[in-house]
């Protein structure tokens, strides 16, 4: 069977990664961008380069023309889509609660959870068998963060999160009837484009590292490699499962 994956936030971190394992797993891949064109040309070159075929995509996860539109196109250019994986997100202004600004917490809302959610309705349209589609699986990315309310200062991300999880075990058991799986991986700290400026500090990176209990930050290919299992056919069981990724999560 031939296998199309959507990736949004593919261009980096978590979500480049994933993609370049999934080429070497037989995968059509789009990869969605919002703003680094250049990042994405360079993941569809090195997927290319491994003989599969990839797309790069631009769409905002804050606006639901673009996500139709990112549906539309990856279908025209790929054939139809059996995979997705929601890695996009932002992480928002960090800060304590009696600092929040309404308008960031919309625009984190808007990514990492509407967004989210849009894709997924776009996903069950074309892969539910409710609508002649055969099915699919889909992966969320979370974070750890949901578990229990995130580092000091990111309260709002974690919050996201939480829905996101939520979000996930919903949809799994209304779609599970009709061929699509859910699931959601909640990595811990990864080093990744978004967190490589802190990770520089040495203080807070041996602060973190030691409270995990693994005492190290993740790879991005580890999340990866979760993702890509509850993909594929051997995770054929399992949906609206919260898969934690995350070296054993906070030591308190």
């Amino acid at each position: 069977m031939s296998r199309t994956l959507l990736i949004t936030g593919g261009a980096s971190g978590i979500g480049a990664e994933t993609a370049r394992r999934a080429a070497a797993r037989g995968y059509r891949i789009a990869v969605n961008y919002r703003s680094r064109a250049e990042l994405a040309q360079v993941v569809v070159a090195d997927i290319e380069a491994k003989g599969a075929q990839a797309i790069a995509v631009r769409a905002d996860m804050a606006h639901e023309a673009d996500i139709v539109r990112l549906f539309e196109e990856t279908e025209r250019s790929l054939g139809p889509i059996t995979h997705l994986v929601n890695s996009a997100g932002i992480n928002g202004r960090r800060g304590r609660v009696d600092e929040y600004d309404a308008a960031v917490l919309a625009n984190v809302f808007a990514v990492n959870v509407i967004g989210l959610m849009l894709c997924c309705r776009e996903a069950a349209r074309r892969m539910s068998t409710k609508h002649g589609g055969k099915g699919g699986a889909i992966v969320n990315v979370s974070s750890m963060a949901a578990t229990l309310g995130g580092r000091p200062g990111s309260s709002a991300y974690a919050a996201s999160k939480g829905a996101v999880d939520a979000f996930s075990k919903g949809f799994a058991r209304e779609a599970a009837a009709e061929g699509i799986r859910v699931n959601s991986v909640r990595p811990g700290m990864v080093l990744s484009e978004m967190t490589e400026g802190r990770l520089k500090d040495a203080a807070f990176r041996a602060s973190i590292e030691a409270s995990i209990p693994m005492r190290r930050v993740g790879e991005a290919h580890e999340i990866a490699e979760a993702v890509l299992w509850l993909l594929s056919d051997e995770a054929s069981f399992i949906t609206g499962a919260m898969l934690d990724a995350s070296g054993g999560g906070y030591i308190i």
